[in-house]
């Protein structure tokens, strides 16, 4: 096998927003499919840690898109591992379309993805040590030879003084095999804090999550805007017991 996988997937109708491009979060689903693919073929996918009581958790991931794809448009999701160290990981992703007979070679490029993931126990919840794994199988996948031509994710600087936008309660279809509210749930609350009439102007640009803590079915969920700049925001996601969830960063164009 290659040290870079390669996974076809398509813009679903269902998938797409009233401009007839994919969602952000739906594509942030395929990149992390993608990822478990990709590690499963592998093996270090969540298929054999789950019977040794382990999982991935994601910790950043940063999306840059110059296009989303059009509704039924074939496209390849590529990921490879850049580098690891005990207790994280760090992935990368090009979302690139689906390759022509006459043509292989020449692919559009829609957008890049960095992502660090940590692994833990399942039991505890603390991270344990990645190379435990198959006698350190990740090592053989190592390849940081691949350009991913964006910026890693950054910390996500706010002050005291962002404005509270909206407080949800999070339900079942929040909540995912981890047992606690899925990493795209969160991408999609996001950016369900703007109307749908600014993305008749707007799209976004560059997405960066940071996950700093866990929440649960249940969860009164706060969200907290700042605007930085013309076309810049950030978001704070805090529990009702005042424990921070993640920051969020998007770019508008």
């Amino acid at each position: 096998m290659d040290k870079v996988g390669s996974y076809e997937f398509m813009a679903e109708p269902f998938h797409c927003d009233f401009s007839g491009r994919l969602f952000m979060g739906h594509l942030g689903n395929h990149m992390l499919n993608a990822a478990d693919f990709h590690s499963t073929d592998r093996g270090f996918g969540m298929k054999y840690l789950m019977q040794i009581k382990r999982s991935w958790v994601l910790s950043r991931l940063a999306i840059e898109m110059t296009e989303m794809p059009l509704q039924y448009t074939k496209f390849n999701v590529e990921t490879w591992v850049e580098s690891a160290m005990r207790y994280f990981t760090s992935r990368n992703f090009a979302v690139v379309g689906a390759a022509s007979p006459a043509s292989p070679s020449e692919r559009k490029v829609y957008g890049y993805g960095r992502s660090i993931w940590a692994m833990i126990d399942t039991e505890t919840r603390q991270p344990t040590d990645i190379y435990s794994i198959n006698d350190g199988a990740i090592e053989d996948w190592i390849f940081p030879d691949k350009e991913c031509p964006i910026q890693k994710g950054g910390r996500v600087k706010m002050s005291d003084s962002a404005e509270l936008l909206r407080t949800i309660t999070t339900n079942y279809s929040d909540v995912d095999i981890n047992g606690h509210v899925n990493s795209v749930k969160y991408i999609e609350h996001v950016l369900d804090l703007w109307p749908l009439d600014w993305y008749r102007s707007h799209a976004v640009s560059r997405f960066e999550i940071a996950y700093v803590a866990e929440a649960h079915a249940g969860d009164d969920l706060s969200f907290f805007r700042e605007q930085t700049s013309d076309k810049d925001y950030s978001v704070r996601v805090v529990r009702s017991d005042g424990t921070e969830c993640c920051r969020s960063r998007m770019i508008f164009r």
